[in-house]
Parts: structure tokens; C-alpha cells; sequence
């Protein structure tokens, strides 16, 4: 066998990063014996057009809940929205059987929303422009 091509990019088609992702699950699920990873979103949605405006995706798997994205559009900050979003993240977590849950934010975003919802800072990365930091929590579900 050849030497494999080594490329770096950031044009990485969807095919290649499955292939990437499908190769860790089936090394994971090897390892631990079983595979539960599935996809979460709790969405916000306009009433009048029924268009998603917001909300929170991640994931679940072997016991953690993963929240990867959380947006609301700055019209909709300040009502109580973003933490009935997060609970409700939260519950189905649980529902699915994690015992805590994980996300990183970035210093300029929202750390404090998450620390007044029980989250605890666990690490600290400084990161660009200078001053700015991304932040790591988590919570015991």
C-alpha cells in the first residue's frame, strides 16, 4: 500500500466529514458496546409565520448532553424565552438518561446566562481578539 495523501482544508465536503464521524461512532461503539448518540433542538418559532427565529441544537450520547448552538435573536433576550428554551434542552436530556451536560461559550456571549441557570465554569481558553476567552460549563442533571 501507497502512503496516504494528507490534505488540509476548509472545504471538506459533507461526504468526507461522515466518513470521519461514522469511523469514530463505530470505534466508540465498539469500545462501549452500544451506540446512543442522537440529535437535540428545542426551535423558537414566529406564530404568525411559523419561521424558526431561534433555539438550541446539540446532541446526546453515553450519558452527556451536548449543547453545540444557542441563538435567540435580540428581540426575543431578556423575556424568559432563552431560559425556558434551555430547561426544556435540559429536561429532554434527562428524559434520555444524561447525567450532566457540557457546552463552551465564548466570553462575549453569554456565560453569566448560563451560571444564573446552574451551570458551572470548569475551564478557560483564551482566545482572539485579545481579552476574549471561550468558556466551558457544565451541570449535573
Amino acid at each position: 500500500m501507497h502512503a496516504p495523501e494528507i490534505i488540509v482544508t476548509n472545504e471538506a465536503d459533507d461526504e468526507s466529514i461522515q466518513i470521519i464521524g461514522n469511523g469514530l461512532n463505530h470505534f466508540n461503539d465498539q469500545h462501549v458496546g452500544y451506540g446512543d448518540r442522537q440529535p437535540l433542538a428545542v426551535l423558537v418559532r414566529d406564530p404568525q409565520s411559523g419561521d424558526v427565529v431561534g433555539g438550541a441544537s446539540g446532541r446526546t450520547s453515553l450519558g452527556l448532553l451536548f449543547l453545540d448552538l444557542f441563538h435567540l435573536p435580540e428581540t426575543l433576550r431578556g423575556m424568559g424565552i432563552g431560559t425556558e428554551v434551555l430547561r426544556r434542552f435540559e429536561d429532554e436530556g434527562r428524559r434520555r438518561g444524561c447525567r450532566s451536560a457540557v457546552v463552551y461559550t465564548i466570553s462575549f456571549q453569554a456565560p453569566q446566562f448560563y451560571e444564573r441557570n446552574g451551570w458551572v465554569r470548569f475551564g478557560e481558553v483564551p482566545c482572539d481578539p485579545p481579552g476574549t476567552s471561550r468558556i466551558f460549563l457544565s451541570k449535573t442533571l
